[in-house]
């Protein structure tokens, strides 16, 4: 079987050590300051131990371990120096559940300057930057701030983190910004720019984009986003959804999207499906999707769901999801309810119905949870009718800085007889604060 595993981000182990060795002294340089005057310093440690056998009866049991990191430093003008940290790793404890027995990655390392007024932001280091068209992972330099008139600006720059293979061997510079006009009780307006250019000089990716939020009265929110390629010519997406809420009890919603494969999907850097996109899908199709639904409490604690949505492909024909969902809450306490969809589409894999049921319960320290799902195939697929699964969980929360969960699957479905997977999840929460008199406070 052919693996996308994808290469270790930042270029290697070299920069990783480089990059990680960086942010550790730009780190201690910050907090010493900061641990002698006014600053908190915040993490979450979490342990995840996973058990499964795969359809080649290999055993995976793999052991990841995630860390976050925060040091804030409150100035005295009511801005605030801060450093993020968050990295992960995983270790194979029996068959390899990737192409290597190890992995890891440093997700995020930045330092960070807030600034009391004009909401000031200044990130330098590797972050993910969310800017209209944008939504990369990059090592480089982060910049926003509002100005008069409800005008706002953003602007960025950097080496864009890969996270899978790429179809160059080239390193990619990426930079754009987004300018904003607003009146924040009523609506965002935003127009952004993406560029990304490769090391020997070459058009990478050149999109720009709309969008907007649209909020005129208590009752309507509207948002959408449209994005257009220059390399290729063409919209990549529009994307756009409504709320009305006519009453606290009822809520009505719509969507509608439009891809444009061929578009959408050039050169991008964070989908999995950058090694080589043509194995995968069709690059010449287009979807149109067109869906709606309705929400309402007639009683309290009690949600009947309603939903619709209808997906065209140009090749691949039409295909609609629809259904129901009925629960039944108590906050913090207690949850039990059952759903319906209906799939018609043009393939025997897209042509099934879908039953669900599930429940929680808390009881005192101890979470406990179940949910039952089942697709029923209008044909057979590899001579199974009905494809199933339950899931079992349960959880104790120690303190609340200390929790543990376990989490069981059994499944059947066309592509395994029987499955069984299992989980355990340790998560550890830690903080402390000193103030101007070196006091400590946990």
């Amino acid at each position: 079987m052919k693996s996308y595993q994808r290469k270790k981000t930042g270029g290697g182990c070299g920069k990783f050590l480089s990059l990680f060795g960086g942010m550790a002294i730009a780190s201690c340089m910050i907090t010493s300051p900061l641990m002698a005057a006014d600053a908190s310093v915040s993490g979450e440690a979490t342990t995840i131990f996973r058990m499964k056998q795969t359809i080649f009866k290999d055993n995976q049991y793999p052991l990841y371990e995630y860390l976050r990191f925060n040091v804030v430093k409150n100035l005295e003008s009511g801005s605030a120096v801060s450093f993020y940290l968050g990295t992960w790793g995983r270790v194979d404890t029996a068959d390899k559940s990737t192409d290597a027995h190890r992995d890891g990655d440093l997700q995020y390392a930045y330092l960070s300057y807030q600034g009391a007024k004009n909401n000031t932001v200044v990130n330098l280091g590797r972050q993910f930057v969310t800017e209209g068209v944008a939504a990369e992972r990059l090592d480089g330099l982060y910049l926003h701030s509002d100005f008069i008139a409800g005008i706002g600006a953003a602007a960025y720059a950097g080496k864009s983190v890969m996270s899978t293979d790429t179809p160059t061997k080239d390193s990619f510079l990426v930079y754009g910004g987004r300018l904003t006009q607003s009146m924040p009780q009523y609506y965002t307006v935003g127009l952004s720019a993406l560029k990304s250019d490769t090391d020997s000089g070459g058009r990478f990716r050149e999109e720009e984009g709309v969008d907007l939020w649209v909020h005129p009265v208590k009752q309507l929110d509207l948002t959408g986003r449209s994005s257009y390629n220059s390399i290729t010519k063409g919209w990549m997406e529009h994307a756009y959804t409504a709320s009305i809420l006519p009453m606290e009890s009822l809520r009505f919603s719509a969507e509608l999207s439009n891809i444009q494969y061929k578009d959408y999907f050039y050169n991008m850097t964070s989908t999995v499906f950058t090694s080589n996109i043509s194995n995968f899908i069709n690059t010449d199709e287009k979807m149109m999707s067109l869906g709606g639904g309705v929400s309402y409490s007639p009683i309290k604690n009690l949600t009947i769901v309603g939903d619709y949505k209808a997906n065209t492909y140009e090749h691949a024909g039409r295909a609609n999801y629809y259904g129901g969902r009925v629960n039944y809450a108590l906050p913090e306490s207690f949850l039990v309810g059952c759903a319906y969809h209906r799939m018609d589409g043009k393939t025997d894999r897209l042509s099934y119905s879908e039953y669900r049921l599930f429940a929680s319960k808390k009881l005192g320290p101890t979470d406990l949870a179940v949910d039952f799902n089942n697709t029923e195939y209008d044909t057979r697929i590899n001579g199974i009718r009905n494809s199933y699964g339950v899931t079992g969980s349960a959880g104790y929360e120690f303190n609340e800085k200390l929790k543990i969960g376990a989490d069981v699957e059994y499944s059947k479905n066309p592509d395994f007889d029987n499955e069984v997977r299992g989980l355990i999840k340790v998560n550890y929460l830690f903080d402390t604060k000193r103030e101007k008199g070196g006091k400590h406070e946990k």
